[in-house]
C-alpha cells in the first residue's frame, strides 16, 4: 500500500493514529511524523543523526553526488561554493532574464489554441534555468529533457520505494533500459553546456563558471563528473519543481475566477501595458500570495524521507537506527489545525498577521534546515515574475471539467494531462523594454525585429522599426 498510494495511505494513518505513526515493521521500520515540531526535530535539532531516504539515495542514479543528493561535510563544502550564485543580488538581475524567457516562449501561443499546460511550463522553466544559471539557450532539445525527465523520475520513485530495487536495477529489464536512454539525454544536455562554455572561454558570474573555476581545499579543481553532477541536480531540481508549480497554480486559478479576477487587477493596475520586473515584487502582493496558496496545496516536494544513522527520540517515541522517517509537506499544509478550511484555495489567507501567528515548520514547501532548497528565493521570484508576465495577457481555462488528481512520484505532478485553452485578455501594445520592449532570448537582431513586426501586425498595432 505504501509503494501503491502513499498520499492516501500516510493521510489515513494520520487520521487514525494521530502525529506519530508506525506504518511498517517490516522489511523495515518506517514511521511516519506529523506535526510542525516533530518537522523542526527531523530536519533541524537532529539532522545529523539521518540520512537521506531510499528514493534520495536511488536518485545518485541520474544525479550522482550533487547538491541533493550528497550527505555530510561534502555536502556543506558543495553547498558554500553554490550558495552565491543565489544571493539575493544576483537573483535581482535574474529577474529580467527570466521575464524575456516567458515573452519568448509565450510569442508562438494563439488564440483558443489548446495546449498542454504542464508541458507548457516544463518548457519554459528549462528554458528559464539554463539561461540564468548557464547563460545558455535550449531549443531542440526541451521536449526530449521533459520526457527524459518523467522517464527518469517514475524509474528512481519505483527503485527507491521498492525494498528490492537496487537488485532489480542490476536486471536488464525494460525499465532500466528506458532509464538508461534517459539518462544519457540528460547527460548530453549537461555536457553540451560543460563544454560550450569551456570551448568558449567566455567569463562570467554564472553557476556553471563558478564550478568550472572552483578549487577544492588542496587547490585542485572540481572534477568533470562533479561539475557533470551539480549542474543537472541544478536543471532537474531548479526546472522540474517550478514546473510542476505553475502548472498547478493555472489549474487553480482556472477553477477559481474570482481568484483569477482579483489577480488580473493588480496585475492591471501595477503594470498597465509594460512587462514586470523585480522591482514590482513588492507591488504584487496579491500575485505572491497566488504562489504561495498554490505551492500550500500542491508543494513541489510532496514528502520528504530520512534514514536514521543512530537511535533518536521524537516526539516522546523512539526511533531505532536504520528505521525510515517520513513528513509530508502534502499533508502538513493541508491540515485544519494550521490552515482553516484547508483544501480551499483562499490567497487572502496569507496576511502579515497569518504568517506570524503560523507555527514553524507548518508550512515548508522548499524544505528546512542545512538541506533547505537552495534556490528557495529564485523559486519566489521566478514565480510571481512568470505568473504576472502571463496573466498580463492571457487567460488559460480548462478544456474539461474533470478534476485532475496529484501523481505523487518525487515531485507533485498531475496524474494525466493537463489541457487547457489559451484566451488573449486584451490587445495589448507591445513594449519596448524591460519596462519596453523585451526581444526574443537567443535571436537574432533581425530575427527580433521580424517578431515583433508580427506581433505588432497580429494586434492590430501600426508598425514603426528602424533596426
Amino acid at each position: 500500500m505504501l509503494m501503491r498510494s502513499p498520499a492516501k495511505l500516510i493521510e489515513e494513518a494520520a487520521r487514525r493514529y494521530g502525529d506519530v505513526v508506525l506504518l511498517s515493521r517490516s522489511p523495515l521500520k518506517v514511521f511516519l511524523l506529523n506535526h510542525p515540531d516533530y518537522v523542526r526535530d527531523l530536519l533541524v535539532t537532529h539532522s545529523r543523526s539521518f540520512i537521506q531516504g531510499r528514493v534520495h539515495r536511488a536518485m545518485k542514479l541520474m544525479l550522482g553526488e550533487g547538491l541533493l543528493t550528497s550527505e555530510g561535510d561534502f555536502h556543506l563544502s558543495q553547498r558554500r561554493l553554490i550558495q552565491p550564485v543565489f544571493h539575493r543580488k544576483r537573483i535581482a538581475r535574474y529577474g529580467d532574464t527570466m521575464v524575456r524567457v516567458v515573452v519568448a516562449h509565450v510569442a508562438d501561443w494563439q488564440e483558443d489554441a489548446l495546449v498542454d499546460v504542464g508541458e507548457e511550463m516544463t518548457e519554459l522553466t528549462l528554458k528559464a534555468v539554463v539561461k540564468v544559471l548557464f547563460n545558455s539557450e535550449v531549443s531542440t532539445e526541451v521536449r526530449a529533457v521533459g520526457d527524459a525527465m518523467t522517464v527518469a523520475s517514475k524509474y528512481l520513485v519505483s527503485r527507491g520505494r521498492n525494498p528490492l530495487g537496487r537488485l532489480l536495477h542490476c536486471l536488464p529489464l525494460p525499465s532500466r533500459r528506458r532509464f538508461e536512454r534517459a539518462r544519457k539525454v540528460l547527460d548530453g544536455l549537461i555536457y553540451h553546456l560543460i563544454e560550450e562554455r569551456e570551448s568558449g572561454g567566455i567569463d562570467g558570474e554564472d553557476l556553471l563558471y563558478m564550478l568550472l573555476q572552483a578549487r577544492n581545499d588542496d587547490d585542485t579543481r572540481m572534477s568533470r563528473q562533479q561539475v557533470r553532477d551539480e549542474a543537472i541536480t541544478l536543471v532537474a531540481a531548479g526546472h522540474e519543481t517550478m514546473a510542476n508549480a505553475l502548472t498547478w497554480t493555472w489549474y487553480l486559478l482556472a477553477r477559481h475566477p474570482e481568484v483569477e479576477a482579483a489577480l488580473h487587477r493588480e496585475v492591471d493596475a501595477v503594470l498597465d501595458a509594460r512587462l514586470p520586473t523585480v522591482e514590482d515584487l513588492p507591488r504584487l502582493p496579491y500575485t505572491e500570495q497566488v504562489f504561495r496558496e498554490a505551492l500550500r496545496l500542491y508543494p513541489p516536494i510532496w514528502c520528504t524521507t530520512k534514514t536514521a544513522i543512530k537511535p533518536v527520540e521524537i516526539g516522546g517515541y523512539r526511533i531505532p537506527e536504520g528505521s525510515l522517517v517520513l513528513i509530508s509537506q502534502l499533508l502538513i499544509h493541508r491540515d485544519a489545525r494550521w490552515f482553516q478550511d484547508p483544501l480551499a484555495f483562499r490567497p487572502e489567507r496569507w496576511t502579515p498577521e497569518f504568517k506570524a501567528s503560523l507555527p514553524h515548520h507548518a508550512y515548508f514547501p522548499f524544505g528546512a534546515g542545512n538541506r533547505q532548497c537552495i534556490g528557495e528565493s529564485f523559486a519566489r521570484v521566478e514565480g510571481v515574475l512568470v505568473i504576472a508576465a502571463i496573466a498580463r495577457e492571457w487567460t488559460l481555462r480548462l478544456a474539461d471539467a474533470q478534476p485532475v488528481e496529484p501523481d505523487t512520484l518525487i515531485t507533485l505532478r498531475p496524474r494525466r494531462v493537463m489541457r487547457m485553452r489559451l484566451h488573449r485578455r486584451m490587445r495589448r501594445p507591445i513594449p519596448t523594454t524591460i519596462g519596453g520592449l523585451i526581444p526574443s532570448a537567443g535571436s537574432s537582431v533581425s530575427a527580433q525585429g521580424d517578431n515583433i513586426k508580427r506581433r505588432c501586425l497580429e494586434m492590430g498595432r501600426p508598425v514603426s522599426w528602424n533596426a
